[in-house]
């Protein structure tokens, strides 16, 4: 793995814009192509197989976690555990989810698994790519994200309830929107019939007992950039446990037991020998050196990292209410003063590309930026 600067490519700007890439700069850059990293095949089939290999141990998990009734270490509300259960039970269609990676010295440690709303889907698939073609077209790429998303929109049609399916996020954010309308373009290609809808617009009738779209029509299938430990917590919720319908719901409430963190101790317990996994715990007492990680929290907020007595890096924020896991530290490598994480896919059951994030902190926040990449 190497980190090369290079000169963007003139008129970037419009040649990501013109892929419908809106959120490039905010006001910090966020698509940065004055680096890239090169990683050689062996170090791609390192990645792609570990991947693999932890999603299985990442079912083997949730498993674990039913059938020892292990819900209360991760904040899952009680009235919410038979419908994850069904969901599990019944094989609700999922799609993907995101590995974070730490690689170092040949050695490479799972950090965290965003396993339901996970983001930087369309730069993966698409973006850098298209850079590619520009950059350096006879080099290759860890990235087969559009093909797979496709084929297996395509096997999930079967599974689905007749009629559309609903692709949901928030109003006001373009990097939801933008993540989402891709999602929905690879559907669509799929053979799917497919609808935007806003979450705040998803409407519940409530004689029908069901949910109903902007032409209150019934809602069946619905894909949502919308995490479910916000949806268990609000009124909303509860209308999916009373649902008629019974509602598909991508990704499905199982997955609320694989993008928490506390699924990382659990882990451990199970797979102490699994060589992608660190030491992790619900309590620090067994790790001087260690990363302090709330069960709930994104990008990056309310994480300390503890070396020793001392504190390396401290972040702000709003979560750590639910509770804490203790990750044995691995810090991420340093290139000049960046700190890549590996962000490896999983679509479909099996491992489909990378995108690399990059801050100036060993923690990866909203500041990240993101970093193409290649393989030779």
């Amino acid at each position: 793995m190497k980190r090369h600067t290079i000169t963007p490519r003139n008129s970037w700007q419009q040649a990501v814009e013109q892929l419908g890439f809106g959120f490039h700069t905010t006001n910090v850059p966020y698509w940065d192509e004055s680096a890239c990293y090169e990683f050689s095949m062996d170090e791609i089939l390192y990645i792609e197989r570990a991947s693999a290999e932890l999603w299985d141990l990442c079912l083997g998990a949730v498993q674990h976690v039913m059938d020892n009734n292990l819900y209360h270490r991760f904040a899952i509300p009680e009235t919410f555990i038979p419908y994850i259960e069904r969901t599990w039970i019944e094989d609700h269609p999922a799609i993907y989810g995101r590995f974070d990676f730490c690689y170092k010295d040949g050695a490479l440690k799972l950090l965290e698994f965003n396993a339901d709303t996970p983001t930087s889907l369309y730069e993966a698939g698409i973006v850098q790519w298209f850079w590619l073609q520009d950059y350096d077209k006879s080099k290759d790429q860890f990235n087969s994200v559009h093909e797979k998303l496709i084929a297996y929109w395509k096997y999930l049609k079967a599974y689905l309830y007749p009629g559309k399916l609903h692709f949901s996020c928030v109003k006001g954010s373009l990097e939801d929107l933008t993540n989402t309308e891709y999602l929905r373009d690879c559907a669509i290609q799929g053979g799917l019939d497919t609808e935007l809808l806003f979450v705040e617009d998803i409407g519940w009738n409530g004689d029908a007992q069901t949910f109903v779209d902007m032409h209150d029509l019934p809602i069946k299938n619905i894909f949502k950039l919308y995490p479910w430990e916000w949806m268990t917590r609000e009124d909303f919720g509860a209308n999916i446990l009373a649902d008629r319908n019974k509602a598909f719901w991508i990704e499905p409430a199982w997955k609320m037991i694989l993008s928490n963190k506390a699924i990382l101790p659990i882990l451990w317990e199970l797979y102490p020998n699994c060589p992608y996994l660190l030491p992790a715990y619900f309590d620090s007492g067994r790790l001087t050196d260690y990363v302090r990680k709330p069960i709930l929290s994104r990008e990056g907020a309310n994480i300390q990292l503890v070396s020793g007595k001392d504190t390396l890096q401290q972040t702000a924020g709003d979560y750590g209410a639910e509770g804490y896991i203790y990750q044995q530290l691995f810090t991420l490598p340093d290139f000049n003063g960046n700190h890549p994480v590996l962000g490896s896919w999983v679509i479909g059951q099996e491992p489909a590309g990378m995108g690399i994030r990059e801050s100036t902190t060993l923690v990866t926040d909203n500041l990240s930026r993101f970093i193409p990449h290649y393989l030779v």
